[in-house]
């Protein structure tokens, strides 16, 4: 069974932090938003072979608000992601990120390379990622991280009145059946990984939610020559939160990087779980370090691969 702990960060702030309690190969997550590590099923499992390890965003599912509530930067997540290995007794790891913790991974690895082993980055970019939201809705480049800023400054307004109503939203496989045929997330997502993570989801405090979004947006985009690591990308063909050529622009930035396109959405983890890990494993074996049991990753073709289940 997962096990859930405490820790203090940096700035004392307890963090909630969770393992799977497997042995193996030691994978730090860096999840996104609002998610929960069962959103990562096929290597958090308890027979996936690898040690992971993860902590809770601030405010989120048990970690605590920092004294200064303007401690949300990525910085300070990345300081919290420190914090974890260090209690875990991890010196060095596979850092696998989804979404914003693609931001909060690679201003890790910039700031702490010999602790990073190899990183997985899924649907984000490395900085500036609400300037990639909207492609799939042809919402032109310069107006997407306005207007997607603007948005998550007014849905932190509107926190106090949505927070009860998203409450009391049921939550059932009806509804992630209705979720997974609306184009925000895509059909080969399970509902039973998404209708649970669905249930956490929904239950937050909005205010608090919008604003750790808000203060995301300030990560600026990063220069990533700095880069040494074992890296690859996987991008979602359909992503409405992250464009897939902002993602692929991002790779061709990382000469060794793997870059993958695959047919689904910004829900990567919870669509292809078996093909996310194969990738795990396959940049394990580009790590010099020995991959968990799961099966090989498809053969790719230069950096970019184009994986069609």
């Amino acid at each position: 069974m997962p096990t859930t702990f405490d820790f203090p960060s940096h700035d004392g702030t307890p963090i909630r932090g969770w393992r799977n309690d497997t042995e193996g190969l030691p994978v730090v997550l860096a999840n996104g938003l609002g998610t929960i590590p069962e959103a990562w099923p096929a290597f958090t499992a308890a027979d996936s072979g690898y040690r992971v390890s993860t902590w809770y965003y601030r405010g989120t599912f048990g970690s605590e608000r920092p004294a200064d509530p303007g401690r949300i930067r990525v910085e300070d997540h990345v300081q919290d992601m420190v914090a974890l290995m260090d209690h875990e007794g991890i010196d060095r790891a596979l850092v696998a990120c989804w979404s914003v913790g693609v931001n909060v991974a690679f201003e890790f690895a910039q700031r702490h390379p010999d602790r990073v082993a190899g990183l997985l980055a899924v649907a984000g970019v490395p900085g500036g990622t609400f300037g990639t939201m909207g492609a799939p809705l042809r919402v032109p480049r310069r107006l997407r991280k306005p207007i997607a800023t603007g948005t998550a400054r007014l849905l932190r307004l509107a926190g106090p009145a949505l927070t009860p109503l998203a409450h009391r939203v049921p939550v059932s496989d009806r509804l992630t059946w209705l979720l997974t045929h609306s184009g925000f997330m895509r059909p080969a997502a399970r509902p039973e990984i998404v209708t649970p993570m669905l249930d956490e989801f929904l239950r937050q405090d909005w205010t608090w939610y919008m604003g750790l979004a808000v203060a995301a947006s300030e990560h600026s985009p990063m220069d990533l020559s700095f880069v040494q690591c074992p890296t690859t990308l996987l991008a979602g063909r359909y992503d409405v939160l992250t464009s897939m050529d902002d993602v692929v622009d991002a790779a061709a930035k990382i000469p060794h990087a793997h870059m993958t396109v695959l047919p689904g959405s910004h829900f990567l983890p919870m669509e292809f779980p078996e093909l996310v890990a194969a990738a795990l494993g396959e940049l394990a074996r580009r790590s010099h370090v020995s991959p968990g049991p799961q099966a090989a990753a498809p053969e790719a073709s230069g950096t970019m691969t184009r994986w069609t289940p």
